[in-house]
């Protein structure tokens, strides 16, 4: 970079290295990662960013070209087949030439590098968001095939870096990168006491099997049973067939009134800091982004006992665990968060500290601009303090 800087003529300025941030179009978790992160390039000055999303049949068209008019460089590729995937992807690549081609997420980080690969894309990059992926044997040994032609592999968590190495990625490209959020909507989270607070419960989440909102609407009917008859409110797309079932479940266990399916729901922050209890009912994680933001808000957060979450959760300390699939233990631990005001305080006070210290937007993207530069050579900062670097 400094040797090409040198051949410049005078005044002119070098041209910033640029990164393309490759994901699926269905504005899940890895694809507010991957925004959030072309957002951070920007910020920063120190790379140029496009965001090309690979379209879903429920990929909304309105959320895109909304973020194209917010100044957010976003293309679209077709989802099927695979190969015009690669293939529109590798047209991009030809055309906007770009230094890095980050692959984010399970299957796209396959379509993503081969089209790196083909359009000879200098640096490759792979993020993994789950600990659990569908890896076929024949998806398996494409994507190790793919590992040895790629500069870093990132798991969003120790979790699912775990996963990542158990799985034969090789260790010395394997690295954990914590997801973080943006603080500030969250900024009057610590103000408000759980006292003051509606007693309801939010899990903001897409529809879709890995999240598993019917083991929670089963813990709801649990609850009622007990006398107790919490509201819960369930912002997120995702799957119409699954939010469909979790109507009909709610309507058969007589939970209709208490039970708020509301679709992509864009005022999140505030519906967290007015209630009392944030969960993640999941079967499987990478790192829980709407449990940190629970966290954030102030609220008792409940979590599955899985990698990801169970790095974000101590039992006891700062929210509470609880076995994945099992609807009696989920309200078990709901009712102690709901009953025990002194402790779900406590909880719900360290939540918030370990949020704020340990998983900010900030952080997350320094340490990923970090690593980028180190790949392209250029002269970095040290990641900021709490952010999650382990190389080996």
């Amino acid at each position: 970079m400094a040797d090409a800087a040198a051949t410049l003529p005078i005044g002119a300025q070098p041209r910033r290295p640029k990164v393309m941030h490759f994901v699926t179009g269905g504005f899940s978790g890895a694809t507010q990662v991957a925004l959030d992160l072309v957002q951070a390039h920007a910020l920063s000055g120190e790379f140029d960013a496009m965001l090309v999303l690979r379209r879903k049949p429920q990929t909304d068209m309105q959320r895109v070209h909304a973020l194209s008019a917010q100044g957010v460089h976003v293309e679209v590729v077709t989802h099927w087949p695979h190969m015009a995937t690669v293939w529109q992807l590798r047209q991009l690549c030809l055309q906007w030439q770009p230094d890095i081609l980050v692959a984010h997420g399970f299957s796209d980080h396959i379509w993503g590098r081969y089209a790196g690969l083909w359009a000879g894309v200098k640096h490759l990059v792979h993020v993994e968001h789950n600990s659990r992926e569908r890896y076929t044997w024949w998806r398996l040994k494409q994507s190790l095939w793919l590992a040895q032609r790629t500069d870093r592999i990132i798991g969003c968590s120790q979790g699912v870096k775990a996963s990542l190495l158990a799985l034969g990625f090789p260790p010395e490209k394997t690295i954990a990168i914590s997801n973080g959020i943006r603080l500030a909507p969250y900024a009057l989270g610590g103000g408000v006491a759980l006292a003051e607070r509606e007693p309801g419960i939010v899990m903001a989440a897409r529809f879709a099997n890995q999240k598993d909102h019917q083991t929670l609407i089963e813990a709801l009917a649990i609850l009622k049973s007990r006398g107790l008859t919490p509201p819960l409110w369930l912002p997120g797309g995702g799957s119409a067939h699954l939010r469909k079932r979790a109507e009909r479940l709610s309507e058969s266990l007589g939970l209709s009134e208490q039970v708020h399916l509301m679709g992509f729901h864009p005022g999140v922050p505030g519906l967290l800091m007015r209630n009392q209890v944030c969960v993640l009912s999941s079967r499987y994680e990478g790192m829980p982004l709407s449990l940190i933001e629970g966290m954030a808000a102030g609220c008792v957060v409940v979590g599955s006992q899985v990698p990801g979450i169970q790095e974000v959760i101590e039992h006891g300390r700062n929210g509470l665990l609880v076995a994945p699939q099992n609807a009696v233990a989920l309200a078990d631990a709901l009712q102690r968060a709901l009953q025990d005001t002194p402790a779900a305080q406590q909880w719900a006070t360290q939540g918030r500290s370990d949020a704020v210290n340990h998983y900010s937007f900030e952080q997350m993207a320094a340490t990923y601009e970090r690593e980028f530069a180190n790949l392209l050579g250029m002269p970095c900062a040290e990641p900021p303090a709490g952010a999650v670097f382990e190389p080996f």
